[in-house]
C-alpha cells in the first residue's frame, strides 16, 4: 500500500503551528488577578486631605438685599454657637431664635479663612459634642437638622468626597469643603433647603463633623465645611467637653432626633434682622 506524497506547503505549514503552539505555550504569563468586589459603604475608604487638584464649585456672593436666616448650634453652654458665614455675614443685628416671636441678641464673630461663624449670646443651651478629628469615610452618614425653608426639618445624606469652594465677590476665598449625596428628608419637604445653612451635619453619635453650608438642588449634594475650618473657626474660643446624644442616630429615628435637639435648643434658628 503506499500512501500519497503530502504537497511540500502542507508539511511547512504543519511545522510552523506546531512551532507557534510551542512558542506560546512556554510564554511568560502575568495577568493581573481578579479585581477585588467593591467596597461596601460601612468599609468605605478613608476620605484623603484637601487637594488644590480637587474639583470646584464655584459660588458668586453678592452684596444682602434682604435679612437672612439660618441654622445655627450650640457649642458650648455658656453661649457659644457656629452657624454658616454667608447667613450673618454684614448683618449689623443678629438673634438666635428661642421661642415663637422672642429671640436673644447675638455678637459675630466671622472666620475670614472660612465658611463659618461664631455667634455668642447671654447664656446658652446645652452644647453639641464635636468630632473634628477628620477620620471620616466616603459612604459614611450624615444628619443635618436645622430649619430649612424657615420651618423644622431635617435630610440625611452619603459622603462623597472633597471639592474646592471658589467663592468670588464679598470674602473671595478658597476652602475644602465635603460634598455629600442627599438620601432623604423630612416627609412633606419639598424644593430647596435653603434655611438649613448653618445646621450641624452630625454623625451617627451625634458629634458635629461640618457645618452645613450650600446645597446643589439637580445634582441632589449637600455641602458642608470640613471638621478642620469647624477646628479652626473655634481656636481660642475653647471646646468644652460636652454630653454625648442619649442614642445612635440612624435613618429611622433622625426626624425624632433632631426634633428633640430643636427643643432643647441645641440647634436654634438664627435671623439677620439687619443689614
Amino acid at each position: 500500500m503506499h500512501f500519497p506524497r503530502l504537497p511540500d506547503w502542507l508539511i511547512y505549514a504543519a511545522v510552523v503551528v506546531a512551532l507557534l503552539f510551542v512558542a506560546v505555550g512556554r510564554r511568560e504569563r502575568a495577568d493581573a488577578p481578579p479585581a477585588p468586589p467593591p467596597t461596601s459603604e460601612a468599609e468605605g475608604s478613608t476620605l484623603g486631605p484637601a487637594s488644590p487638584f480637587d474639583p470646584s464649585v464655584v459660588v458668586d456672593v453678592a452684596s444682602k438685599a434682604e435679612p437672612a436666616a439660618g441654622t445655627a448650634f450650640s457649642v458650648a453652654e455658656s453661649g457659644v454657637w457656629v452657624t454658616a458665614r454667608h447667613v450673618v455675614e454684614g448683618c449689623t443685628q443678629t438673634a438666635i431664635v428661642v421661642a415663637p416671636g422672642r429671640g436673644v441678641a447675638a455678637k459675630v464673630r466671622i472666620d475670614p479663612r472660612g465658611e463659618a461663624a461664631i455667634l455668642t449670646t447671654e447664656g446658652g443651651a446645652p452644647a453639641l459634642p464635636l468630632n473634628l478629628a477628620g477620620d471620616l469615610r466616603r459612604g459614611e452618614r450624615a444628619f443635618h437638622p436645622g430649619y430649612p425653608q424657615g420651618q423644622p426639618g431635617e435630610a440625611t445624606s452619603r459622603l462623597l468626597g472633597r471639592e474646592n469652594l471658589v467663592v468670588r465677590g464679598r470674602g473671595a476665598r478658597t476652602e475644602s469643603v465635603l460634598v455629600w449625596a442627599e438620601a432623604g428628608r423630612t416627609d412633606g419637604l419639598h424644593g430647596t433647603l435653603g434655611g438649613l445653612s448653618g445646621a450641624p451635619a452630625l454623625d451617627e453619635h451625634g458629634r458635629v463633623i461640618g457645618v452645613t453650608i450650600a446645597e446643589a438642588p439637580r445634582r441632589g449634594r449637600i455641602y458642608t465645611t470640613s471638621p478642620e475650618t469647624v477646628r479652626n473657626t473655634l481656636a481660642g474660643a475653647g471646646q468644652p467637653i460636652a454630653a454625648a446624644l442619649p442614642e445612635a442616630i440612624t435613618p429611622d429615628n433622625y426626624g425624632r432626633v433632631a426634633d428633640d435637639l430643636r427643643r432643647s435648643l441645641r440647634v436654634a434658628q438664627v435671623i439677620c434682622l439687619k443689614t
